[in-house]
């Protein structure tokens, strides 16, 4: 679960995050981005996470079990992001059969694309 403070939940802050923040897709996930000082936002809060996960994923017991994966590997990566950024991830029907580790990959492929993560300069996507 993530800390309440580390919530996107009112509409208007996930339409500032889908407009105006920048955008990466995965073959299970999309990735919104908005970071700290791009918009009017409080830049001394910490990084802020939202999840979308349609009906066209699956029934509503495949939605959560997509969203508490993603959830699960969002927690994990929160503390890497910059302070005042904003993150949303919207799941593609083809996350319906993902694992944790798959969407593992995915994240972290869509954090070094937006420059949100430290990258390994070894290479890359």
């Amino acid at each position: 679960m993530l800390p309440a403070a580390a919530r996107l939940t009112r509409s208007q802050d996930f339409r500032l995050v889908t407009r105006q923040g920048r955008r990466v897709g995965g073959p299970r996930i999309v990735v919104h981005a908005l970071l700290p000082g791009s918009s009017a936002g409080p830049a001394q809060a910490g990084p802020r996470a939202g999840f979308v996960v349609s009906k066209a994923v699956g029934n509503s017991v495949t939605r959560h079990r997509v969203a508490r994966r993603l959830r699960h590997v969002v927690r994990d990566r929160l503390g890497t992001l910059p302070p005042g950024s904003a993150l949303i991830v919207r799941a593609l029907p083809s996350a319906a059969d993902a694992s944790s580790a798959e969407f593992r990959q995915d994240l972290d492929a869509a954090l070094r694309r937006l420059r949100l993560t430290p990258s390994s300069d070894g290479g890359g996507v």
